[in-house]
């Protein structure tokens, strides 16, 4: 196979969804700190929800971006918690793949601490064949061919290949 072909873990984001500024976003922010050993960023709204008391600009979670090394190992640590099992709806057709996680003191190390609580994430992870920069270079901006995108089923595999994934159904 060619080199071009080959798929791999391009980026994996953690996010952590608060709602609201304030005290839980600095705990959730410490907690993903701890699990990834990155500072994270706050998430910030786009819209209004007059419903749910949000305005723009409203700060309402936080993430982390692993690349390279740290995004594989983070992937191994989150799905030994999972049971080495994801469902089949969490691949989409654009070849990611996305699952939560319950608890962040389900992960090696972490203990429960009163002043924190319990918080749970989400974990995002984009897989990409090489030669995607044609999507964000300057000059002569281009999309990515039908041939060479990742598709669900290539995914599915490349998981079940790489990290020994069950997938149910």
């Amino acid at each position: 196979m060619s080199s071009m072909r080959e798929v791999h873990v391009e980026k994996v984001v953690v996010n952590i969804g608060v709602g609201e500024a304030g005290e839980r976003l600095v705990k959730a922010e410490k907690v993903l700190e701890m699990v990834t050993g990155q500072k994270p960023v706050e998430t910030i709204s786009k819209t209004v929800n007059r419903d749910l008391g949000i305005r723009q600009g409203m700060p309402l979670g936080c993430k982390v971006t692993l690349r390279g090394e740290s995004a594989e190992e983070f992937i191994r640590r989150a799905l030994v918690i999972r049971e080495m099992r994801v469902p089949e709806y969490s691949f989409d057709q654009e070849g990611n793949m996305s699952f939560g996680i319950s608890d962040y003191t389900d992960f090696d190390g972490m203990k429960y601490d009163p002043e924190i609580g319990i918080f749970g994430m989400d974990i995002s992870v984009v897989l990409r064949r090489p030669g995607n920069r044609i999507t964000q270079r300057a000059l002569l901006k281009r999309r990515v061919p039908k041939k060479h995108r990742v598709e669900r089923g290539e995914a599915i595999q490349f998981m079940k290949d790489k990290f020994e994934v069950e997938v149910v159904q």
